[in-house]
């Protein structure tokens, strides 16, 4: 068998608030590397300090990729992800760096390091007509609808995830297949490196929570509710038939802030709420990196070393 000649690359990891923002810029400095974000929030503008994205002086000199590609009101698919994202890796590979690809959003790291399925493209009239009957019956409704034609899918996604129910049911309604099948066929275009997987966890649960909870205040103090106050005003947001229903705010967070501002609950329910569903996210992360049986597991608080000594060991072979 011949030598792997692919290049390096290192993918750290973890649940929402494991401090995966602060390992990898000490990875990038340590290792000369650049850093490709793998945040289904960080691509969209505006959506700053609820999506805790880093500032330039969090940066702190070191290269981002695949922030801030989208506005608020547009979408983002795992498909335009994965493209993006290698063309990220082969530029900062031909430039003699090293890419780190840091984040918690699994779909898009199944869509990079796996390869996507065959997919149907998306069809408006299908999905707007599908939005349109969640107005009137609901979307629990139309997970049920979705349990009877593909119990699969259904099983995963939750009754109160509207753009996964909404895709499942598109797909289905455009090729008569559900789309646990298209997501069974072989992935193709994966990325062209040998990956080492990190996975940045504390293991004690609590811990992580207290870590959530924390964060979360802070984001309150920088001025989170502000930050939605001023994605709300903008005209093209006001536009929206649906703006609960668009990706950027049903970012975790940004759809607590939303319906509070909308006059629902007090600002302690809205808290509350809002660090609920980052520890629901948290929970979700977590459960699919069990998933990923090649990865090595550090806890932050205690093992950062052993993180640097797995990323040395790797790089020298």
């Amino acid at each position: 068998m011949g030598v792997d000649q692919r290049p390096l690359a290192i993918a750290l990891m973890g649940p929402t608030a494991s401090g995966k923002t602060a390992a990898a810029i000490a990875l990038a400095k340590a290792y000369d590397g650049e850093i490709v974000s793998v945040d289904s929030a960080l691509v969209y503008r505006g959506l700053d300090i609820g999506a805790a994205k880093p500032d330039a002086a969090e940066q702190d000199g070191i290269r981002h990729h695949l922030l801030d590609l989208r506005d608020p009101w547009q979408t983002y698919s795992a498909a335009e992800f994965s493209t993006d994202a290698t063309e990220a890796v082969r530029d900062i590979v031909a430039r003699g760096k090293l890419p780190i690809l840091a984040g918690g959003t699994g779909l898009y790291f199944r869509a990079l390091l796996q390869g996507l399925s065959p997919m149907p493209e998306a069809d408006p009239v299908i999905r707007v007509a599908i939005a349109a009957e969640a107005e009137i019956c609901g979307w629990p409704a139309l997970h049920a609808q979705l349990a009877q034609v593909d119990p699969v899918a259904a099983a995963r996604i939750h009754a109160t995830d509207p753009q996964r129910i909404q895709r499942a049911l598109e797909v289905y309604r455009l090729t008569g297949k559900p789309i646990s099948y298209w997501q069974g066929l072989p992935g193709i275009a994966r990325l062209p490196a040998r990956v080492l997987k990190l996975v940045l966890a504390p293991a004690d649960r609590a811990v992580l929570h207290q870590r959530i909870e924390r964060r979360f205040d802070l984001m309150l103090e920088r001025g989170f509710l502000e930050e939605v106050r001023a994605l709300r005003a903008l005209p093209q947001m006001a536009a929206v038939a649906a703006p609960l229903d668009l990706p950027a705010v049903r970012a975790v967070g940004y759809r607590q802030a939303w319906q509070y501002l909308d006059g629902l609950g007090t600002s302690a329910e809205f808290r509350d709420k809002g660090v609920f569903a980052t520890r629901q996210l948290a929970k979700r992360q977590l459960t699919w990196l069990r998933g990923e049986l090649d990865a090595r597991w550090f806890d932050p608080v205690r093992d950062m070393s052993g993180v640097q000594n797995a990323v040395s060991r790797f790089l020298q072979g």
